[in-house]
């Protein structure tokens, strides 16, 4: 079993991987750390495209490497932004978290790796399910 990965060593995994965003076009590089159920550790970074439709957001490019490597259970994620203010994840990321548990928990956190803790249920109550018992 892996060593326990704590929220700050999470939030400083964010700032770390923040570093390799491709962000041209805003100039705001967002960086994110999801972790497994199993203890794993998936990073992403925003990367922009000029038609920007394509962007793509750090926290769906972790999610989406994690589940590349087989994940399926996750029960943190901590997002950093180049801005002064805690970095929140967009509607779109938010709904994508949503498919994996509205429990996980969100570690916004700030440039200087101070944070503080929600949800996703908290921040998309009532997300979008196609399962027969909500």
């Amino acid at each position: 079993m892996p060593a326990a990965v704590s929220d700050a060593q999470l939030v400083e995994l964010a700032l770390a991987t923040r570093e390799s965003a491709y962000a041209p076009y805003s100039g705001f590089r967002v960086g994110a750390a999801l972790l497994t159920a199993g203890g794993r550790v998936f990073t992403g970074c925003n990367v922009e495209n000029a038609s920007y439709g394509l962007t793509v957001c750090a926290e769906r490019v972790a999610v989406f490497s994690a589940v590349a490597g087989g994940a399926r259970e996750f029960t943190a994620l901590a997002v950093v932004g180049d801005g002064e203010g805690y970095c929140c994840p967009c509607g779109a990321c938010l709904q994508v978290l949503h498919e994996f548990g509205p429990q996980v928990r969100l570690l916004l956190a700030d440039a200087r790796g101070g944070f503080r803790v929600k949800t996703v249920a908290e921040l998309l109550p009532g997300g979008f399910s196609l399962s027969r018992n909500d």
